[in-house]
């Protein structure tokens, strides 16, 4: 069946990119194998689902043949309408569930794979899937500031890398290649199976040699041939100014590495300490200043601690409760040339109990209309 990605994410078909982004994040913090209640299976799913339905193309083709876009002839030719009676493409998997003929000597059970192949260059043809590591994620906490002007970090992670002895060839320093036993060079082993068609030929990627055709003829004694090892690795997080809490940084390659083939992805999670003072409002930072009843009517020249350091800041006479004060340029860098403002939002504190010459000089302004 074609997978529906709309649903896995739980967002609506015509959600805008950043819905789908907001809701890939809030899932894949949810299902991270590394949690305690996490799910590797469903990570991969909610992954896959993000990669298609981000990207403008991609979301385009799938909203049009499914989940199985990707693996459509090149010829015009269209799963639909295969004539085949008892099964179905589904959208792009085959699903031969139709067929109940329990005394037929056929194998049913592979069906799937071999149509699977037969669509998708598996007849002879050249096509092979590259192989692809698992995506991985992590999270770290900075400070108010650093999110704001930005910073770098360097965090420890455990996880699958290429042997750094090998640097992912499997084979010992020196060592020569030679040709594979099992694919006598070809890359591809072909496999018969007798279905309800005939008697149908595929080919596989060698399993041995992984579609090289060659094989070393001494192993790496660090990984045993395996090309990768699980290690601890320093890695280093550029993160940008602006970020916001819980947004994710998403370093191509930085997931874990496999044997021959593409290292996955590595998704860093980004928790923003809070401010004792300010507050982000979009981008613009937020404080509130408490002045006395006097400096309000008066005014006054008032000393500020900003996220840049301290300026001063006038206020005018007679300003209001909750008046706000616009500092411009003191907030969120926007771009390198142009920033955010600092807003001062004005508390007024009103005295609990008066002196008698306080409440003398108040019955007067009183009488001022005042």
């Amino acid at each position: 069946m074609s997978k529906d990605y709309y649903e896995i994410l739980g967002v609506n078909k015509g959600a805008s990119k950043d819905e789908i982004k907001k809701a890939f994040y809030k899932l894949a913090h949810k299902y991270h194998p590394d949690k305690k209640e996490g799910n590797e299976s469903k990570f991969k799913e909610v992954n896959e689902a993000y990669q298609v339905l981000s990207d403008d193309s991609k979301r385009s083709k799938y909203d049009q043949f499914g989940s199985g876009f990707e693996n459509m002839g090149q010829g015009g030719y269209s799963r639909e309408g295969h004539g085949f009676e008892g099964f179905s493409s589904g959208g792009g998997q085959w699903d031969f569930s139709g067929f109940q003929n329990e005394n037929a000597d056929f194998d049913f059970g592979n069906l799937n794979d071999i149509f699977s192949d037969f669509f998708t260059g598996g007849m002879g043809g050249s096509r092979t899937q590259t192989r692809r590591g698992r995506d991985i994620s992590t999270e770290i906490q900075i400070s108010f500031s650093e999110s704001i002007f930005g910073t770098s970090r360097k965090i420890l992670i455990t996880k699958t890398s290429n042997c750094s002895s090998c640097n992912g060839s499997g084979a010992k320093s020196g060592t020569k290649m030679e040709t594979c036993k099992y694919c006598n060079g070809q890359g591809k082993v072909r496999e018969a199976k007798r279905t309800i068609l005939g008697t149908i030929s595929t080919k596989k990627t060698c399993e041995e040699c992984l579609g090289s055709g060659e094989v070393p003829k001494e192993k790496c004694e660090n990984c045993k041939g395996k090309g990768v090892l699980r290690k601890e690795i320093e890695v280093s997080v550029n993160i940008p100014a602006g970020i916001h809490d819980g947004e994710m940084i998403r370093m191509t390659g930085g997931g874990e590495a496999v044997f021959k083939g593409t290292a996955g992805d590595l998704y860093i999670k980004i928790n923003v300490a809070s401010h004792a003072i300010f507050k982000r409002e979009g981008n613009d930072l937020v404080m509130n200043l408490d002045l006395k009843l006097s400096d309000a009517l008066l005014g006054i020249e008032y000393p500020i601690q900003t996220l840049d350091g301290d300026i001063s800041v006038k206020i005018p006479e007679g300003v209001s409760i909750n008046e706000i004060l616009r500092v411009k340029g003191k907030g969120v860098p926007v771009l390198k040339s142009k920033r955010g403002d600092l807003l001062i939002k004005l508390k007024i504190k009103l005295p609990g109990r008066l002196s008698r010459k306080s409440r003398e000089i108040i019955e007067q302004l009183k009488k001022e209309g005042i």
